[in-house]
């Protein structure tokens, strides 16, 4: 392979913006978990509410 000049070589991507916490709780069955859009999930519950406590949980933690 040849050596590129700086012209030749293509400007990087712009980087990805970062991921907003936005928790969420998904029903599965008769189980509700606590989802978010940075990738956390809390544990399965057959509490809604207790499900709702993670999601705040994870939104209060740094």
């Amino acid at each position: 392979m040849y050596d590129r000049h700086t012209d030749e070589v293509p400007p990087l991507p712009p980087a990805p913006a970062p991921v907003a916490h936005e928790p969420t709780t998904v029903e599965r069955g008769s189980f509700c978990t606590a989802r978010c859009g940075c990738g956390w999930y809390g544990p399965a519950r057959r509490s809604r509410d207790r499900a709702r406590t993670d999601a705040a949980e994870h939104l209060a933690a740094p």
